[in-house]
């Protein structure tokens, strides 16, 4: 596993978070020597930090990207570190291909977990069984089984529950309202229900999807509308 960033005391505790949940890890401070270790040898996984000296992260997740494309090589799993907290600089990350986001500080617990969620990922991807979907932001889902994953970790939902996040996860970025969940999940079931109904389901969702269901960045309400899915 590589650890790109230029600040050692980040450089030193991630090195150190990774390598106590068992990982061999190599760190560097910049991105051209980054860039040379991923060209000889690609490493399992890569933590890139965002705002580097000269090349910087989104620069070098690019261009990773591209030479895959061009070459049709494996693709490089690659969690992006960044100091910003900023919905723009999260999606960019994303648009260009990182397959998770971290805003510093974390804790050492979450980016273990959030590796070894990628991998896991990238080991199905490569075998072409892969019955996880990633939704974004450490949460991935099985459609088939019904079951949730936060963070890396096994989260049990109720039926409407998972129905409800599914419809989420496949209108991302979009504002749902409660109209037009009650509609969607509860079906034919609508007409004896209430948008209170949606309301207590998403209040439950949160509590099992969010680090702070007080404070929800997975799971956004957007005030006299309805709801918005961020990953």
């Amino acid at each position: 596993m590589l650890v790109v960033d230029d600040d050692e005391g980040v450089r030193t505790g991630v090195t150190w978070a990774l390598e106590a949940d068992g990982f061999d890890v190599t760190a560097v401070d910049n991105g051209i020597s980054a860039l040379e270790m991923i060209h000889a040898s690609p490493p399992a996984l890569v933590v890139l930090d965002l705002s580097l000296p000269g090349i910087g992260g989104l620069d070098i997740l690019r261009g990773i990207r591209a030479g895959e494309e061009d070459n049709g090589s494996y693709r490089l799993p690659i969690i992006v570190l960044s100091g910003r907290d900023g919905e723009t600089d999260r999606i960019v990350g994303l648009d260009l291909g990182a397959d998770d986001y971290l805003v510093k500080p974390f804790s050492p617990g979450e980016l273990a977990a959030r590796a070894r969620s990628v991998l896991r990922r990238s080991s199905n991807f490569a075998t072409d069984t892969q019955p996880f979907e990633p939704t974004g932001s450490g949460v991935e889902m099985d459609r088939e089984s019904r079951h949730l994953w936060v963070d890396g970790r096994s989260v049990e939902l109720a039926a409407k529950e998972f129905d409800l996040l599914a419809y989420f996860v496949d209108h991302p970025q979009r504002v749902c309202t409660r109209s037009e969940l009650l509609t969607a999940v509860w079906s034919s079931h609508a007409g004896w229900q209430t948008e209170a109904t949606v309301t207590e389901h998403v209040y439950r969702l949160r509590q099992k999807v969010e680090d702070d269901p007080r404070r929800p960045r997975r799971l956004r309400t957007i005030r006299s509308v309805g709801y918005r899915w961020e990953g």
